[in-house]
């Protein structure tokens, strides 16, 4: 989930490469979404900030959390909660 602000907007910059790694490992198991933590109460914590956050769910559980758009942390963290 990429998790951003209304006036930040949702990262662009890495949806290319989770386009590319679920097109590599199949779309039946990895889910992208955006979501506008301004507008859920749940995602509370991470208003204010100014990087983008990618939070990592598993069986709705939040495995990983990864800040800014690393993209090789990124693609680390697919790799391995897969």
């Amino acid at each position: 989930v990429d998790a951003f602000q209304a006036w930040c907007g949702p990262c662009k910059t890495v949806v290319d490469l989770f386009r590319k790694i679920r097109n590599e490992v199949g779309s039946d198991l990895l889910h992208f979404a955006v979501a506008e933590v301004d507008s859920i109460d749940a995602l509370e914590k991470y208003r204010g900030k100014c990087e983008p956050v990618f939070l990592f769910y598993t069986g709705g559980e939040l495995v990983a959390v990864v800040r800014g758009a690393n993209a090789p942390l990124l693609q680390k963290t697919i790799l391995e909660q897969l």
